[in-house]
């Protein structure tokens, strides 16, 4: 038999034998379509369709805290506009935060009020203001004693419109004359530090962010009880509620430091506070991490410049310097019981206070330690 080439497009012949073998005729009749070479489609196995399970729970989970966050972040009460004042300190490096603990009421129904000891006050005034500076000369957090004897710069009072000259006054009674804007302005005339976000909880925020999260631990030297703050603790290790932990930061009289104790006691609730927060049982669990994020919402207040992505910054801050690296200090004291027209107040050493301003200003690393 003469074997010819196969012609150009033309495929090459089958071997002799092999014509058809295994496949199963369709029709029986010549140029019938050849479709029995595919194999049947395999069935998901098992192992598969938990994989797939998987995947379909992570998106979900996924759309989940998407939509959280861009829900959470149109929830936030932007009101104060640090871009429109004046009379600013200059930029310096790196970034400072103003977080402040305010006693709005704003949230709480007359019961509540009564079971957190908040009294009927109306407005708001500040309960606690804590500086936080971060970049690349490490990171400090320092409290400002509301009691501090500051100069307070000129002012035009926003429900008369009078105008008022710079004078001499205590710290929290920068914001309940001008609000945030006159607080940051005396903040920043008495240090000189240029603030570039403002942050500020009210008294509901406070006790729900800690209740979402299962509460605080925090060991407590000494037993506290404090008729006006509500205090009602006993010494040793324990796990605070959100009425419990806004007791504990606000009271004061048993501290033998009176409102410098206080910061210390703040600085130590927030360390446990950031602990617990960061802990994978609260990170990964959304029954906690959602409530958590959107709990203080309500009473949250910050500048126009502050969404979450700068508010998730100030926390991770804040996390790591009370997990030790950073500072954490109060402004350097050289009296805290001065004597003024406006009752005791507590006096900075300026000397050492100036030095401190200027470190963080210029984002070197922290010098200054606290005199005991």
């Amino acid at each position: 038999m003469i074997r010819t080439a196969p012609l150009p497009g033309m495929a090459s012949p089958a071997p002799p034998g092999r014509m058809g073998e295994g496949r199963p005729p369709h029709g029986g009749g010549a140029g019938a379509p050849d479709h029995g070479s595919r194999s049947p489609r395999p069935r998901a196995t098992r192992r598969r369709r938990v994989v797939r399970l998987a995947v379909l729970l992570l998106s979900a989970l996924v759309a989940a805290v998407a939509g959280t966050y861009l829900w959470a972040d149109t929830r936030l009460d932007q009101e104060v506009d640090l871009a429109a004042m004046t009379d600013r300190a200059p930029q310096g490096k790196g970034t400072n935060y103003l977080v402040v603990g305010s006693d709005s009421r704003e949230g709480l129904s007359q019961q509540d009020r009564k079971d957190l000891n908040t009294g009927s006050a109306e407005g708001r005034r500040t309960d606690s203001m804590i500086l936080l500076h971060t970049g690349a000369g490490g990171t400090t957090m320092m409290s400002l004693p509301r009691d501090s004897w500051v100069t307070i710069p000129p002012y035009v009072d926003p429900d008369t419109g009078r105008n008022y000259r710079a004078t001499p006054n205590k710290l929290n009674a920068a914001f309940s004359l001008g609000g945030p804007e006159l607080l940051v302005r005396t903040v920043e005339r008495n240090t000189g530090l240029h603030v570039d976000h403002y942050a500020e909880i009210g008294f509901a925020g406070f006790v729900g962010v800690v209740n979402a999260i299962g509460g605080v631990d925090l060991c407590i030297d000494r037993a506290v009880t404090d008729k006006d703050s509500g205090a009602n603790l006993s010494k040793g290790c324990q796990t605070l509620d959100g009425t419990e932990a806004l007791a504990f930061v606000r009271q004061r009289k048993q501290e033998a430091q009176g409102d410098l104790g206080r910061t210390q006691n703040q600085q130590k609730f927030l360390a446990a506070l950031a602990k617990k927060a960061a802990t994978p049982g609260t990170l990964l669990n959304p029954s906690k991490s959602f409530p958590s994020l959107t709990a203080g919402l309500d009473t949250l207040i910050v500048d126009k410049d502050t969404g979450l992505p700068q508010l998730m910054s100030l926390m991770q801050t804040m996390r790591r310097v009370t997990a030790g690296d950073g500072r954490q200090l109060n402004v350097p004291v050289s009296d805290p019981s001065f004597a003024t027209s406006k009752g005791s107040a507590v006096k900075w050493d300026a000397g050492r206070a100036r030095q401190l301003f200027t470190e963080l200003k210029d984002d070197r690393p922290v010098s200054v330690g606290q005199r005991k």
